[in-house]
């Protein structure tokens, strides 16, 4: 409670401690292994398994993250779009998962179409990822492509990355699943978004 007698003089406030994001999502948010199934067996599209690798700067594994993901379907329809098209059935397009010792979780999904921008232009397949983890004050966004898409070099927002970092947000094939490094420091650090 604010004692209004207090005086309000700028010099005099200090602020509050800052917090960083966790640790404690593995009893509180990542609860349901669930929430890695985004598709059912039998939602139209392409079913993929999208496995993600968390390192520090020292390449050591993260074992305590937290990584959510959202997609748009086959058709490139959001689950949720406020206009009215459905995304296809057994579709969430949502995901979360804690990262296990090994700084690895693995999310069972359909492969995404390709979405149109606020301008009409069409973006190359991609999942848009949110991370979270001890040390940080806030999450951080980037976005994971496919390796040998046609469309990452018309990609609007991957254009805007510098063409020696592009390969940090390509996540290549490796025997049945599809492989995403994501790197928070170091050599090939993963571009992140300020959003």
């Amino acid at each position: 409670m604010i004692d209004p007698h207090m005086s309000r003089d700028p010099e005099r406030l200090v602020a509050t401690p800052s917090q960083t994001v966790g640790p404690f999502f593995h009893f509180g948010l990542a609860t349901d292994p669930g929430l890695g199934r985004m598709a059912h067996a039998d939602t139209k599209g392409r079913p993929i398994r999208l496995c993600i690798r968390v390192t520090d700067g020292d390449g050591e594994p993260v074992p305590d993250a937290l990584i959510e993901l959202w997609q748009a379907d086959a058709d490139g329809r959001y689950a949720r779009l406020e206009d009215g098209r459905p995304a296809a059935a057994g579709f969430t397009g949502f995901g979360r998962l804690a990262t296990d010792a090994d700084g690895r979780c693995c999310f069972e999904t359909i492969h995404p179409g390709p979405v149109a921008d606020p301008q009409g232009r069409l973006q190359a397949p991609h999942i848009n990822l949110c991370f979270f983890s001890r040390g940080l004050l806030r999450q951080i966004f980037t976005r994971v492509y496919f390796e040998g898409d046609d469309g990452l070099d018309l990609d609007p927002i991957l254009s805007l990355v510098p063409e020696s970092r592009r390969s940090t947000l390509v996540a290549r094939r490796a025997n049945d699943a599809w492989q995403f490094d994501l790197r928070l420091q170091g050599a090939n650090e993963t571009v992140f978004f300020d959003l």
